[in-house]
């Protein structure tokens, strides 16, 4: 097992996903907190889950577009190491965010070609980190979690100041190659370990997590 490669397993839902998520040597877990996602928790669940999950699983809050009400009741409810903001959240949003809640804030960015890059540098200085993700269709329901990827040669051999986790259509499949394109030393899967949606595979996630740990990492 590689420790240069970090996973996170996102949109688990069940006690038998977090432990399956740490026993494969995930750094992360990820909960969904959007009413249109088949990934969806409420705050008791989630709490739950994050109550039992294994000490050094770092446990993040997906959240689109979230306002202060609905933040403060989920930190208040769930104990939670990362906010991952998923929308159309500006960087003034995310700097309040972190000052608001003293949590690292992870915001992700869709990329669908060169000058979606703009976009994510202006998030360089505020967040504490960047998930560069697929950008979804204009028609898609979900700002991710679609099973989409995008052209990984757009970042090859990018480097930013803030640690950055790559998403969007990955699988056991693939990772190895994104990883090898990407230079990427963080990869996120939702969908692409499911047998369903919303439904977690055991299988495809240590699958998953093998094969990112097992990918050379470029130097």
């Amino acid at each position: 097992m590689s420790p240069d490669i970090a996973v996170k397993i996102c949109g688990l839902r069940a006690a038998a996903d977090v432990a399956v998520t740490a026993a494969s040597g995930a750094a992360y877990c990820g909960f969904v907190f959007f009413a249109k996602s088949p990934r969806n928790l409420s705050f008791d669940a989630a709490a739950a889950l994050a109550v039992d999950a294994p000490v050094g699983l770092a446990k993040v809050a997906l959240t689109v577009d979230a306002d202060n009400a609905f933040l403060d009741a989920l930190t208040a409810q769930v104990p939670l190491d990362m906010l991952q903001l998923h929308g159309h959240e500006t960087p003034a949003r995310v700097t309040e965010v972190k000052a608001r809640y003293g949590l690292p804030v992870m915001k992700a960015v869709g990329v669908a070609d060169a000058s979606d890059l703009w976009a994510l540098d202006s998030y360089l200085t505020v967040a504490d980190q960047i998930l560069v993700d697929a950008k979804p269709p204009r028609t898609a329901a979900l700002p991710g979690g679609n099973g989409l990827s995008f052209d990984w040669r757009l970042i090859a051999g990018r480097r930013w100041p803030v640690p950055w986790m790559l998403a969007g259509g990955l699988t056991p499949d693939n990772v190895a190659e994104a990883i090898r394109v990407t230079g990427a030393r963080q990869v996120d899967v939702s969908s692409g370990v499911e047998s369903a949606p919303g439904v977690k595979d055991a299988d495809k996630i240590a699958a998953f997590c093998r094969t990112a740990h097992a990918a050379p990492v470029r130097v």
